[in-house]
Order: C-alpha cells, then structure tokens, then sequence
C-alpha cells in the first residue's frame, strides 16, 4: 500500500538534531552503508548512526580524505567509490558482498550542486550520473545483501527538486547546460528513485524515502564562487550568514536522513519525500518552498524514469 504524502506529525521538526531523533533507539548489530559519509551532512549521519552503535561502511571517491575526517570514530571503515564511474560502484559492490553481510540502511549521501558542464563516462551530464545514475547502479548491485535485512533505503533529494522535472528529451543536457536546472533534474531523479524503489521492494520488506534536509552550509557548494552565494543572499562578502535563521547546522541538517533510516514511526511506509523530520506535503504550482512537486512522485514517471536507468547502466535486479 501506498503512504500518502501528508504530515504525520512526528513530534521532531526543523531545529531537531541527528542525535535527538536516535533518542532511545539501538542501533547495535545494524549495518548503514553512507555515500559521501565523511564531509557535511554525510560526516554528521556516519557520527550520530554510530554513536547509536551501528556499523558505517564509508564509500568514498578520497579514501584516504575520508579516513582522516573520520578517525577518532568507532565502527566506521572505509572504501573506494567514484559514484561518476560504473566500474568503480561496480568493484565496491563486488568486494562488499564477498564479504557476505546484509545491508540495515543505506543512505545515498553523496552528491554534487551546479557544477561547471562536466561530462562523465559515456559523456553524461555529471549532476545527473553523480547523483542518480551512480546511485542507481549502487543500490541495484547491492541489492542481494539489501534485500535479506529488509533494509530502508533513502535517497538525498534537496528542495532544488523544484528547478526541473525529468528532461526526457534531453537528460544529459546537449543543448543548453544551466547548472541549476540540471542540478534540479538530478533531484527529482532521486525522489523518483525512491518512489519506484519502494514499490519494487515493497513485497520484500525494502522500503525507500526521498527527502530535503534543509539548508546548509557545506562543502557542497564547493562550485559556487563567493560572490554568487552573496547575490543570492546567501552570506556576506566576509563569508558569514546573512540569515544564520533560514540555515540548518549540519546536526540539523542530518536529522531528516536519519530519522528516515531508523525511525519506528516510519514503519510500513515507503515511496514519500520528506523534510524537517515529517513527511512533506505536497507543493503547489506557485512558489512555494516547502512540499514537493507532483512531477517527482508521479509513478509513471519513475518507472519510466528506471527503466531509463536500467538501460543506461546496464543494471537492474527487477528486469520487467
């Protein structure tokens, strides 16, 4: 059965930390596997999860660079994946279930904001490969240790969902790059992503949430230049927020991805985008920033937009 995408009233919201949704939750002999688990969001959801006594499986493109950001923490090992690069997900996936573990959580963390074009692979769009179709691949080459634990599988979308639906004509953007409208694809791809993961692993116990965990500062606006972050109003020209107010701290901004993982309210749901540690309501066609798009829960569109990702990847553990 469906969840519907309405408020549940969780008790948690905006100002909740990573570590005050794990409040009185056990995470001992669980087992999360955090792309991009050392840097911003990532390094707060690896922290809190083990904290909880949980086991973190760390694969990172700089191994050596997430190794350093994450000694001192217990329960944590590291490997090698370029998300932008298939064999690469490809030799992760191989040497993690010829370790014979099941998969609890894994959260697709990592991901890249407005870049410069840049083309990976076969030519892809970096945004769309890096933060889709390497996922996509992961979970899909994962799946024999994810499916036997009934593991919930979230998918870091942003509210930048609301820049672009799915380009169908042109995914991998050959006429007229816009880093944020592509930026704005890759998004709504990971909701969807979600949406038709949940409805296919539904039967097995596997269920998938999308969400939005606000807005932070981190690394990931490592593309932007300082003076476009001013003209957004984002910070100051010293570099300070011009409203700490409308930005989450990174213990903020983790909440939503862990609360999705381990959270017992969100037992026997699945396929919804959340935020502010709720299921989101659904958005408007006005300009509203909060709620999420139809185009990025529409079912049709995410099956289509699978069976796209089966046949550029090459991957798929549900082959119609």
């Amino acid at each position: 059965m469906s969840t519907a995408q309405h408020k549940i009233g969780s008790g948690f919201g905006a100002h909740s930390t990573a570590e005050d949704v794990l409040s009185g939750i056990d995470l001992s002999g669980k087992l999360a596997v955090v792309t991009g688990g050392y840097s911003g969001l990532g390094l707060e959801t690896t922290r809190a999860l083990t904290n909880a006594g949980a086991r973190v499986v760390v694969p990172a493109r700089r191994p050596e660079a997430a190794r350093d950001a994450l000694r001192g923490l217990n329960g944590v090992e590291v490997d090698e994946l370029d998300l932008g690069d298939l064999e690469s997900v490809r030799g992760f996936a191989e040497r993690f279930l010829a370790s014979g573990r099941a998969v609890d959580i894994v959260i697709d963390n990592a991901g890249i904001m407005a870049c410069p074009e840049t083309r990976v692979g076969p030519g892809w769009e970096a945004q769309f490969a890096t933060n889709h179709l390497g996922h996509f691949a992961l979970v899909n080459r994962l799946w024999p240790a994810i499916e036997p634990g009934g593991a919930r599988v979230v998918s870091v979308s942003s509210r930048g969902h609301h820049l672009s639906g799915i380009r169908w004509d042109d995914v991998h953007w050959r006429r007229g790059y816009d880093k944020w409208e592509a930026y704005g694809q890759a998004k709504t791809a990971n909701v969807l992503f979600a949406v038709h993961l949940d409805r296919l692993g539904a039967g097995h116990g596997v269920r998938a949430f999308a969400l939005h965990p606000g807005g932070i500062l981190t690394p990931l606006q490592r593309h932007l230049r300082k003076e476009e972050m001013v003209e957004r109003g984002w910070i100051d020209e010293q570099g300070n927020p011009l409203n700490p107010e409308a930005f989450k701290s990174p213990e903020q901004g983790a909440a939503t991805q862990v609360w999705a993982a381990t959270s017992p309210q969100l037992d026997g749901m699945g396929g919804v985008y959340l935020e502010d540690c709720d299921i989101a309501e659904r958005a408007g066609d006005g300009e509203e920033r909060s709620g999420v798009k139809d185009w990025a829960t529409d079912p049709e569109q995410a099956a289509r937009l699978w069976e796209l990702s089966a046949e550029l990847t090459g991957v798929n553990e549900f082959p119609a």
